[in-house]
């Protein structure tokens, strides 16, 4: 991952403020979301390219690997696959755990919605995450059913004594990059998140429109060099063959 002159760029693009986008990684490539113009929270959600049905458990990689994760952890698929969809490969954020306990790259929360929007704020709003992963995947003819639990790329979250989630403003800053390795052929989404960079109260009395801190990322695509792949192949789906105890009723 680090022998950047050894790989082709092969796709970029920009996903606007408030916004989302889907696009594929075939496996053995690299993808890398980067930080183009100051800190932006991104909401990640992945799938096997070719079965949806296969998608990343953010609780099952949450207890292999804790709340945040970096540099060579994995993001794990559901049941009943079980296997790494990709892993981490370069996160220049370094943020490691601060004097709240909190951490970058967040599996502790999930996605803003329109649902909790109207619940929370009385509010209509269409660009939230989830709306815009909908969106995102639409073309590839996934619905809202499809969307799941996200990562929260550059955001900082953590826990109080108390059990309460907190989150705090991100600290990616121009250049900042969180890149991947594709371990099987994936279909991404992102969204840009509306609140920007999480420096704004988005919920309660005192919240304000976040506008201002909300900027665009950018998605860069590599395929490494070939030598680099020699002996490497997808992992297989967890190799459980009974049936949860279940048997037929003619055996």
């Amino acid at each position: 991952a680090r022998e950047v002159e050894s790989r082709t760029p092969r796709e970029r693009f920009v996903v606007p403020i408030r916004s989302g986008r889907a696009w594929t990684v075939p496996a053995g490539h690299l993808c890398r979301i980067v930080v183009i113009e100051g800190p932006q929270v991104a909401d990640f959600n992945v799938w096997h390219r070719h079965n949806p049905r296969e998608r990343f458990w953010a609780s099952r990689t949450r207890q292999l690997y804790g709340t945040h994760v970096t540099t060579f952890d994995r993001l794990w698929s559901c049941l009943p696959y079980l296997r790494p969809m990709l892993t981490i490969t370069n996160d220049t954020i370094h943020y490691g755990i601060d004097e709240d306990g909190a951490g970058c790259h967040d599996l502790l929360g999930t996605r803003c919605d329109p649902y909790v929007t109207k619940v929370l704020n009385g509010e209509e709003f269409d660009f939230t995450c989830h709306s815009n992963l909908v969106r995102a995947v639409a073309p590839y003819r996934l619905t809202e059913f499809d969307v799941h639990d996200v990562l929260n790329i550059f955001m900082v979250t953590g826990l109080r004594r108390d059990g309460r989630y907190f989150a705090k403003a991100s600290p990616a800053k121009t250049g900042d990059f969180f890149e991947f390795f594709a371990e099987m052929d994936l279909l991404c989404a992102l969204s840009t998140c509306p609140g920007g960079d999480i420096s704004a109260q988005i919920f309660g009395p005192e919240r304000g429109d976040p506008l201002a801190t909300c900027r665009p990322l950018a998605v860069e695509v590599y395929q490494p060099a070939g030598r680099l792949l020699a002996g490497w192949t997808p992992a297989p789906p967890a190799d459980y063959r009974s049936l949860h105890g279940l048997r037929s009723p003619t055996a």
